[in-house]
């Protein structure tokens, strides 16, 4: 079968090898050697930078620097995964490093998804079925397991795992080297091996721009969870009428959701 080249174009290196059906953008940018698959679409303005492969059905937005060796839209690595016709979605404005691995779904018509305004650092894996919100920062050598779900401007620090199924909550912070085997909730920060809540992700609900009574509620809202002598259970029933707060309210079902939901594996248990 012979291989189709890059067309001619002034953005597409000339050994770059773009399958003739797949769907660029005029302004996309294609660096050397790069691969791009039939079922490919790929919107204005994203560069795909040399040796990397966009395979599958894959979806890019707009905007989105591909840097080298990046190999996105793949096979899921799932022993149960029999060759079915899934997807990956990408949106706007994505910086998605060296050697970063995206994998398609398990089964037909299911969604690998990563959002908006999100940097994966490099060496990043995300497995089948993971979905990834908006603006989060995934640092250098992190690896997600399939059905990881991760709420927008979380931050993960370097080198840790996250076990497949977890989901990790909006402006949470997870340190570096940590073992992620169960829920991290929203406005926390986490780490350790065993991981354990350790206190207020502060800075990054500062760095987000919540309002002071807002800060003074989640502090209040973590204390009632953590640091009194309550039941998850009875600090949720309190939690109930605590505020009349967005913020607090996503704390609290994102934390009644996983203790009951079947599909979730729980949040991880304080430090005391």
């Amino acid at each position: 079968m012979p291989v189709s080249h890059a067309p001619v174009s002034e953005f597409i290196h000339p050994t770059a090898i773009v399958h003739p059906d797949a769907q660029l953008h005029p302004t996309v940018k294609v660096g050397a050697y790069a691969v791009i698959g039939e079922q490919v679409k790929i919107g204005a303005h994203t560069v795909i930078g040399h040796h990397a492969i966009v395979e599958g059905r894959t979806e890019i937005g707009d905007r989105n620097q591909i840097y080298p060796g990046a190999a996105i839209g793949l096979d899921s690595q799932d022993l149960k995964y029999s060759g079915a016709d899934s997807l990956v979605q990408i949106g706007n404005d994505n910086r998605i490093r060296e050697y970063v691995t995206i994998n398609r779904a398990n089964e037909a018509d299911e969604i690998t998804r990563i959002g908006s305004g999100n940097l994966l650092m490099a060496y990043v894996h995300v497995g089948h079925n993971c979905e990834i919100e908006d603006r989060v920062i995934i640092a250098n050598g992190v690896a997600l397991a399939g059905h990881v779900h991760i709420e927008s401007y979380a931050r993960l620090s370097g080198v840790l795992g996250v076990h497949q199924f977890v989901r990790i909550g909006r402006l949470s912070m997870v340190g570096g080297m940590s073992r992620i085997e169960r829920d991290v909730p929203p406005y926390i920060l986490v780490e350790g091996n065993p991981s354990r809540v350790r206190t207020l992700n502060r800075v990054g609900i500062d760095r987000a721009g919540l309002d002071t009574e807002t800060q003074q509620l989640l502090k209040g809202a973590f204390r009632l969870l953590y640091r009194q002598d309550l039941t998850l259970v009875e600090a949720l029933e309190k939690l109930v009428t605590f505020a009349d707060n967005p913020h607090v309210q996503h704390l609290r079902q994102f934390l009644q959701d996983s203790i009951t939901l079947s599909h979730r594996r729980g949040p991880i248990p304080s430090r005391v």
